[in-house]
């Protein structure tokens, strides 16, 4: 007689569905919360409040034509705060990118002036020139494995010193010549200087680019895949070339970006000005630097939008105007973005761990 027993599988009844436990890791956010882990939420408080500020302070803001004043002013420090900050993103710094502005204006009016060209020969050459700069700037960087703070300090003092010393060899001058006489001025002026009326009030085209250009730069961060390695090599570029990311040619084309902007803008203050004083453009790459910190990119990387820093450089042609139009003595004006920086800056750290306490 066999000793082995087969037992009956046993029957179970599933328990029947009852409330499902909140999960952390999957549990929907609040809207606020998720608001709040947006990079550009706080530096937006930011500007709406120093918006209202000098609205109840400087009664001229009010003005239409003043209001224009502002935003001009504010796109041009936004046209470059841009490839600045999609640098930052991508966890670099350029600290050459004040002076590099005034280097490509000099170089497309001695060139043009000195050689009797078309204008548009100095454009062009010096739109290839900033691309270079910003092509050694990445170069060096991928290459030596060096801090890009190190790298661009160099390329800084190096552009700082040629402006200066080649326009003073070429023109006897600290300043270019005016060019405003020369075959193409005329056809350049209208693309990169040119004035329109909105409601009898006149606006500045780089107005316009700065907008088109904030557009631009979000959607490619967004919803491009150049957007996506811009913000892998910016978080940690070894696990970014582990998965493929093309960790080099992201970093130089990134410079290479931020060289373009300075050509842009170069080409806009010459055919407002048809001159160029060789000197300036120092710190101007600080201010850059905070309109996009300001807007919430992180010095570390990896982390940021770009409209974020277009609040950022709102904030600074509203400070910058609004001193002015409050009769203020102008000298306070670094303390004032001194101040507003480290506010920014404390605001924008309040944001991210509201966004991300449970």
């Amino acid at each position: 007689m066999s000793m082995t027993q087969h037992a009956e599988p046993a029957v179970t009844t599933p328990p029947a569905p009852g409330p499902k436990a909140a999960d952390g890791r999957t549990a929907q956010r609040p809207l606020a919360l998720r608001l709040l882990a947006r990079p550009e939420v706080g530096v937006f408080l930011g500007a709406v409040a120093v918006f209202v500020f000098f609205l109840v302070m400087a009664p001229p803001v009010r003005d239409g034509s003043s209001m224009a004043n502002i935003l001009y002013a504010s796109s041009t420090i936004g046209i470059m705060a841009l490839p600045v900050a999609l640098l930052m993103i991508g966890g670099e710094f350029d600290l050459s990118s004040g002076v590099a502005v005034i280097s490509s204006a000099l170089t497309a009016s001695m060139l043009s002036y000195q050689l009797t060209l078309n204008v548009w020969v100095g454009v062009i050459v010096a739109l290839v020139v900033s691309l270079a700069i910003g092509f050694f700037n990445g170069w060096m960087v991928v290459r030596t494995g060096l801090p890009s703070f190190l790298v661009t300090l160099g390329t800084f003092l190096i552009l700082q010193g040629a402006n200066l010393a080649i326009t003073k060899l070429v023109t006897s001058n600290v300043a270019t010549d005016d060019i405003s006489d020369m075959d193409g001025f005329a056809q350049a002026e209208k693309i990169f200087a040119s004035t329109f009326q909105v409601g009898g009030v006149t606006i500045k085209i780089t107005i316009v680019y700065w907008l088109v250009f904030a557009a631009l730069a979000t959607w490619v961060l967004l919803r491009t895949k150049y957007g996506n390695w811009i913000f892998a090599v910016g978080g940690n570029k070894e696990s970014a070339r582990a998965v493929g990311v093309p960790v080099n040619f992201t970093k130089i084309t990134l410079f290479m970006g931020v060289g373009f902007g300075a050509w842009f803008v170069g080409m806009h203050q010459l055919f407002t000005f048809n001159t160029v004083q060789s000197g300036e453009g120092v710190s101007n790459e600080l201010i850059y630097i905070a309109a996009a910190v300001i807007g919430g990119c992180l010095l570390t990387g990896g982390y940021g939008s770009a409209i974020g820093p277009v609040f950022g450089a709102f904030m600074f042609g509203m400070v910058n105007q609004g001193i002015v139009y409050a009769g203020w003595n102008p000298d306070w004006f670094k303390a004032f973005l001194g101040v507003m920086l480290l506010g920014a800056t404390l605001v924008n750290l309040w944001v991210r761990q509201s966004a991300t306490r449970r």
